[in-house]
């Protein structure tokens, strides 16, 4: 443009022509600036992510970022940027799942496993119960490695069934104890599941109401608590109310088993050859012959210590 024009353009405050995107030192042209409306479109993306109940496939906005995001790696980068600045990981990004993202144990949408069981209960022994109904309720949506792995497989379960097998686990639990001579006093303050077997199994597991009511404190209306937080969040959907209320998992729970800290709890458990079956019941049939009960790498809850 010339000077002369250049004046013109200033004082009528007419456009100037685009100009051809700088080139890099070796003369490619570099990527275009990103504009706050990317950064915007990426913080939206990133919080239809933290709406666990939405699906793409339901909702137009949703379905075209995730579009962007899987078209556009630059959009991507953006995102993932944004979610990491939020404490957050992204665990996958499809069609299936939606943006499936995770709290890192700093991030302010972290939940931890002592707020939950606080809120659910002043009885601080709670919180093994709370604890040990999770760790179950994962280990039967999920009980072999293959089923993780599998993007298809879907886990189903049943409040009693938890109940269950959380049962079968401490009566197995407790003949190990003996086995071993161990002390089979309660110990409060003991770690993992060879405290926790103790206080559920003495817990009631319904309460003594006369209609015989689930009550809060009672083991199922613990693992009531547990299939209705996974529910709120986005990891289980109720199929009905057989069995105390029957489940069955989504894409983000299996992600978030699949790729959260290992727990050497979980581990314990199945290894305890409590076999839990797709049908939401639990079975002491041991595994066949040479099956490894052990848990794919990285798998546990959607909680932090």
């Amino acid at each position: 443009m010339s000077e002369t024009h250049a004046e013109y353009a200033d004082a009528w405050g007419e456009p100037e022509p685009p100009q051809p995107p700088a080139a890099s030192p070796s003369g490619a042209a570099t990527a275009p600036a990103v504009t706050p409306a990317d950064a915007s479109d990426a913080a939206r993306l990133v919080s239809f992510g933290l709406q666990p109940k939405l699906l793409p496939a339901r909702d137009a906005e949703y379905g075209e970022l995730l579009r962007r995001y899987r078209e556009n790696p630059a959009f991507a980068r953006l995102a993932d940027a944004v979610a990491t600045g939020l404490g957050l990981v992204v665990l996958e990004v499809s069609p299936r799942a939606g943006m499936a993202v995770t709290a890192g144990e700093d991030s302010v949408f972290a939940v931890r496993m002592g707020d939950y069981a606080r809120r659910a209960s002043t009885d601080s022994a709670d919180r093994f119960l709370h604890g040990l109904a999770h760790l179950a309720v994962a280990a039967m949506a999920f009980p072999r490695p293959e089923d993780l792995a599998d993007d298809a497989y879907i886990g189903r379960l049943t409040v009693n069934g938890v109940d269950a097998f959380v049962r079968q686990a401490c009566l197995r639990l407790e003949q190990r104890a003996e086995e071993q001579g161990e002390n089979t006093d309660p110990a409060s303050d003991a770690p993992g599941l060879e405290a926790a077997w103790r206080i559920y199994a003495r817990r009631s597991a319904t309460g003594a109401t006369k209609d015989a009511r689930r009550l809060a404190g009672s083991t199922t209306g613990i693992v009531g608590k547990a299939a209705a937080f996974l529910t709120d969040s986005g990891f289980l959907q109720r199929t009905g109310d057989e069995g105390g209320g029957s489940y069955r998992t989504t894409a983000r729970y299996q992600l978030q088993v699949r790729d959260m800290a290992g727990s050497a709890a979980m581990a314990e458990l199945l290894e305890l050859g409590v076999v839990p079956v797709s049908d939401g019941s639990a079975t002491l049939l041991p595994p066949p012959e040479g099956d490894d009960l052990e848990l794919a790498a990285d798998a546990a809850l959607p909680f932090h210590p």
